[in-house]
């Protein structure tokens, strides 16, 4: 049997024991209190401040200088056939300019035109980017307003699954990201190209046309877009003018969602033509 002084040696180092876990403890616990504090301030110096802009099309439309603009929308469309037996694909990823998909696609429909929403295939960033994408993302395409996300639409096919047959006419609408998104991708540059050779419509407003400068299909053209690619379509061989529509054979250019009404409308007078 232990003796009285075994049993109390035996509870004291018990007792040292748990407090010098307990001290290890709070010591770590602290340690992981300031290493966490250091971490989320460091977070916060890389972080800006979050806003969210409300920029409804109504703003667009009711701005001085637009009533021609809005008139364009607010008219009702007398040739509901103009277009009958017509397919546009509108060639589209992340980040297009909202008006200037939704403004032409309700147009060039009330004109009765079948209109398919193209996206590149679905290819996520590699992990170490640190991206996090939407599940709805392989399904839809984002929509921005002057660089401001402001909702989502559903496309119909991707790039690598149509063919120039099927189409009369491509459209590509316009956003500071999307055309960056499409001129990367192979399939929808063949498809460009493949298009052009066929002397088919390719319509491209505001930064679109940018994606023709990587498509290798604007030498010697004549062409417009928006103010801050226009260097860059020169340097691309094109010669660039500074109005709201310009057509040259089988292209038709535009600079801005202020432009839009005429852009729909000079699509909508090659296509009754051809």
């Amino acid at each position: 049997m232990k003796t009285m002084k075994q049993i109390i040696a035996a509870g004291v180092l018990s007792v040292l024991t748990v407090l010098q876990v307990e001290g290890q403890t709070i010591i770590k616990t602290k340690e992981m209190n300031v290493n966490y504090a250091n971490e989320l301030e460091i977070v916060n110096k890389l972080s800006t401040q979050s806003a969210v802009v409300n920029m409804p099309v109504s703003k667009l439309l009711d701005a001085p200088g637009n009533e021609a603009l809005k008139a364009f929308f607010f008219t009702p469309v007398k040739n509901k056939s103009a277009l009958k037996g017509k397919k546009i694909a509108v060639m589209v990823a992340d980040g297009f300019e909202e008006i200037e998909l939704t403004g032409p696609v309700w147009y060039f429909k009330e004109l009765g035109a079948e209109v398919e929403i193209i996206a590149p295939k679905y290819n996520p960033a590699p992990e170490r980017y640190g991206l996090v994408y939407p599940e709805m993302s392989k399904t839809h395409i984002m929509a921005i307003q002057y660089l401001q996300p402001v909702g989502w639409i559903k496309f119909d096919h991707t790039a690598d699954q149509i063919k120039v047959s099927d189409y009369d006419a491509v459209f590509i609408p316009g956003g500071a990201w999307n055309p960056d998104n499409l001129r990367y991708d192979k399939d929808v540059i063949k498809f460009v190209q493949d298009f052009n050779k066929a002397g088919k419509l390719i319509a491209a407003i505001c930064h679109a046309p940018v994606v023709l400068a990587s498509a290798d299909i604007l030498k010697g053209r004549k062409l417009t877009g928006y103010w801050n690619i226009q260097v860059d379509l020169k340097n691309a061989g094109a010669t660039v003018v500074d109005e709201p529509v310009v057509t040259d054979a089988n292209i038709i250019t535009s600079r801005h969602p202020i432009d839009v009404a005429d852009f729909s409308k000079a699509v909508e007078n090659w296509l009754v033509k051809k």
